[in-house]
């Protein structure tokens, strides 16, 4: 009998202890601040090319993803292909420049709010040495043909972004040498060497209109290239203002535009996040340990075939990412805003494992949630030791909690994504989630709270129980969007009395974000 009566004790015991086990605990003091809330997160996007950007309802698309969650630059590809017709040359070799598209491309960022983060590429085909290209829009990827002509197109492009934005803008924006050139032959067919090269004549020729322009690369994919590039420019007297790469969560190798060769999330806790932390350390141990660090691509996957784009998944995905970068990075340009994207021509289905925070018809992702609470929460940090949360304040006493779970449960190198992330994929659960914020000042608030999750601002989940058509009418596409809205899941007044804390308990699954904003009333 006393043996059993210990048993039970020590079951019980074990029971307890797991359920405790089960509460994650936020503990917060209002008073306590980590200083201003680092928005690295929202300084640049990154966009499929130039010349989409002239359509009406990716322009609006931009506008409502700038507007909703604050994107101060953005980054896109191809804005020196034929499509947006800046050079050719006459019958007898002479350049002819025209910058008419890229003046309705930038004039439009301007009208509202957002500067270019300036990729310079690809080759114009009147200027390029051979005719190897990338993408359903052949960009061409070779090296200039006559360097001087380079030069001469790049100087007079820079002269004209002076003359027509005044130098003090031009002054803010950045200007990034070409594309992932350690992607040979995909989108460069020269070799590190011949990139040194091109990086040289073009950051001369822009410092050349002034030296207060900012230039950098060598904006490589996984990483690639940054001691050599700083190594480089510092023997050979070459200005530099920044370093500029990428980084993707899966495994498989890259340039995979079509989903055919098979992802799979990497199950590495640091993947994309620990190659910062390293290009930050790199950077810090070179010559020139005070540039600033941009990665102007990154998400969870390379290719715009990839379902996980699509799922919820993504937008715990995100803030983990983002949460475990810290102060490394100056930006982290999510790839892309909007599934208006083309690289390997247009998309013939609503939801294709696009890229984009937005589908083609404007549905709203998970990941663009991700953005658009990063965007909600106020402009001083606090205190916080929780690894998967951040807890703000702004200047008018509100307090902003973004809580999130992320759990990798993919099956392994067994499973492509292409097959795991286009299921229906109920979470479990992972127990309780407490927030208390001690010291908050007495008054009555308004409580709202936002989730994003299986089921929960989850638009693909809605597209399956539609029975995945391969075409949305304007109801499919109104009625997703409706359910799918961003509107709050709870909405409580809350009194805090003078001494006593603030406190909420939410149920959380595995990748849940929730976002909660307590307004004083």
């Amino acid at each position: 009998m006393k043996k059993t009566l210990l048993l039970f004790v020590g079951v019980l015991y074990c029971f307890v202890d797991n359920l405790h086990a089960q509460t994650r605990m936020i503990d917060i003091d209002f008073n306590k601040t980590a200083g201003p809330l680092n928005s690295f997160f929202k300084e640049c996007v990154g966009a499929g090319r130039a010349n989409e950007g002239l359509r009406a309802d990716w322009q609006q698309q931009l506008a409502y993803v700038r507007k909703e969650c604050g994107f101060r630059y953005i980054r896109m590809h191809g804005l020196l292909t034929d499509d947006m017709a800046v050079y050719k040359e006459d019958g007898k070799g002479n350049p002819v420049y025209n910058f008419m598209y890229v003046d309705a491309l930038f004039d439009f960022l301007q009208s509202i709010g957002m500067k270019p983060f300036v990729e310079l590429g690809f080759m114009p085909n009147a200027l390029a040495s051979g005719n190897q290209t990338i993408f359903w829009w052949r960009g061409n990827v070779t090296p200039p043909k006559d360097y001087d002509k380079w030069t001469a197109l790049i100087r007079t492009l820079t002269q004209h972004f002076t003359e027509r934005y005044g130098s003090s803008e031009v002054k803010t924006w950045y200007f990034e040498v070409w594309n992932e050139p350690n992607l040979s032959p995909g989108f460069w067919s020269g070799t590190q060497q011949d990139y040194f090269k091109l990086y040289n004549y073009t950051a001369k020729a822009i410092k050349s209109v002034n030296k207060e322009y900012r230039v950098g690369g060598p904006g490589t994919a996984g990483a690639a290239w940054e001691p050599e590039m700083i190594d480089y420019c510092h023997k050979n007297n070459v200005p530099i203002d920044f370093i500029s790469t990428h980084a993707y969560g899966v495994k498989q190798g890259f340039l995979d535009e079509f989903g055919q060769g098979g992802t799979v999330l990497d199950k590495n806790p640091m993947s994309v996040s620990g190659d910062v932390l390293q290009s930050r350390k790199e950077i810090a141990t070179s010559t020139m340990p005070g540039l600033e660090l941009h990665y102007t691509e990154w998400s969870a996957s390379y290719t715009p075939s990839d379902p996980i784009h699509d799922s919820y998944h993504e937008a715990a995905y995100v803030l983990q990412k983002l949460k475990q970068v810290g102060n490394a990075a100056n930006s982290m340009s999510y790839w892309v805003f909007t599934d208006i994207f083309e690289e390997p021509g247009p998309r013939y289905e609503p939801f294709h494992g696009g890229f984009g925070m937005l589908t083609i018809q404007g549905i709203n992702k998970p990941a663009f949630y991700s953005y658009q609470f990063l965007n909600r929460l106020g402009n001083m940090e606090l205190v916080n030791k929780d690894a998967a949360s951040w807890v703000c304040k702004d200047t008018t006493g509100n307090i902003q909690a973004l809580v999130w779970d992320f759990t990798n449960t993919h099956p392994g190198d067994s499973v492509h994504n292409q097959k795991y992330y286009i299921q229906d994929l109920p979470s479990k659960s992972k127990g309780k989630v407490k927030i208390g914020i001690n010291n908050v000042p007495a008054g009555t608030y308004a409580l709202e709270v936002y989730k994003v999750g299986y089921r929960s601002n989850d638009a693909y989940s809605t597209y399956l129980s539609m029975g995945k058509p391969a075409q949305l009418n304007r109801q499919q596409v109104e009625q997703i969007k409706q359910q799918n809205d961003g509107s709050p899941v709870l909405k409580e007044i809350v009194t805090v009395k003078s001494g006593m804390p603030f406190s909420k308990e939410l149920e959380i699954r595995e990748n849940d974000v929730f976002f909660l904003n307590l307004i004083k009333m």
